[in-house]
């Protein structure tokens, strides 16, 4: 039996309304009584519980960035911190070597064990030189303190190179023969044969800096013996060669006569470079702790 067109009609004129009180699809769902998907529920909870447990690991890791890379700074903070105090001991140190050299000069003790608390301090001598036994200390380049100020800063320079004549020198009133750096010599003047005037003969007084053994610097050549040409302050074996006690004193530029070598050839400066350093580990400091704060507390919303 067919169905009512009246009734046909007036049901759909009520899922009509029913459908527009609803979304339409909960409405068809109900509509059709199509149950909701058992799995759907528990798929959501298990993909945001997934979600916490990822974003926990990764806070972690940028906590353990943050502070890790935060070192940066504080270690390049305590290096600076430390050339400052650098710094200060290499001026005093200076401060001290210069005033020893300025000092008034005492007698060369007899005891050579106290001379090792004399380094650049005058002392003063009488005896005679043996310029038999001469040695030479190549290559050298005078000390002119008024010549290297006036070039300072040029990229080229006057300098000539030569050697440093040791000489030993006969001590009348200790009894001991010492090594004396008689001074600088041009290359053309090395051998003693092209300065006989300036070959002191008789006794004399002298004036000298102590000086103690040095150690062979990187890039220094050996000393050779057979040549006679010493790179280096090596006192025993000056000694030995020369048959002389391991003593040795610069002499300084009164000590000079015409033809003579140059005396005053003791260099006091010491390297300080220090302020550059302050100047660079603060930097860094000031660079990285400028880039952590951009990245970890300076962050824009959304970041």
């Amino acid at each position: 039996m067919p169905p009512d067109p009246g009734t046909t009609r007036g049901a759909m004129a009520a899922a009509a309304r029913w459908l527009g009180q609803v979304p339409a699809r909960a409405a068809w769902r109900s509509f059709l009584a199509v149950p909701p998907r058992a799995g759907l529920a528990w798929r959501s909870s298990r993909s945001g519980s997934s979600a916490a447990e990822a974003s926990a690991p990764k806070a972690d890791d940028d906590s353990f960035l943050r502070w890790f890379l935060l070192l940066i700074p504080v270690t390049a903070f305590g290096l600076g911190t430390w050339q400052v105090q650098r710094r200060r001991w290499k001026l005093k140190l200076i401060a001290e070597l210069e005033s020893r050299v300025m000092a008034e000069p005492i007698p060369l003790p007899a005891d050579p064990i106290e001379l090792k608390h004399l380094e650049y301090r005058p002392v003063r001598v009488r005896g005679r030189f043996d310029h038999s036994k001469e040695l030479y200390m190549m290559p050298r380049t005078m000390v002119d303190p008024a010549r290297e100020a006036r070039e300072a800063g040029r990229l080229s320079s006057s300098v000539q190179s030569g050697a440093y004549v040791i000489t030993p020198f006969h001590c009348t009133g200790l009894g001991v023969t010492i090594l004396v750096n008689r001074g600088f010599v041009p290359r053309k003047k090395v051998n003693p044969d092209t300065r006989q005037k300036g070959q002191v003969e008789g006794d004399v007084d002298l004036v000298g800096i102590v000086r103690l053994a040095e150690t062979r610097k990187p890039f220094v050549p050996e000393n050779d013996p057979e040549r006679n040409h010493w790179h280096y302050r090596d006192l025993e074996a000056m000694a030995n060669f020369t048959g002389a006690d391991p003593i040795f004193i610069d002499a300084d530029f009164k000590s000079t006569v015409p033809g003579g070598p140059i005396g005053g050839q003791t260099r006091v400066t010491l390297r300080n470079e220090h302020l550059q350093y302050v100047v660079t580990w603060y930097g860094l400091c000031a660079a990285t702790s400028y880039l952590w704060f951009k990245k970890f507390l300076h962050r824009t919303p959304g970041t």
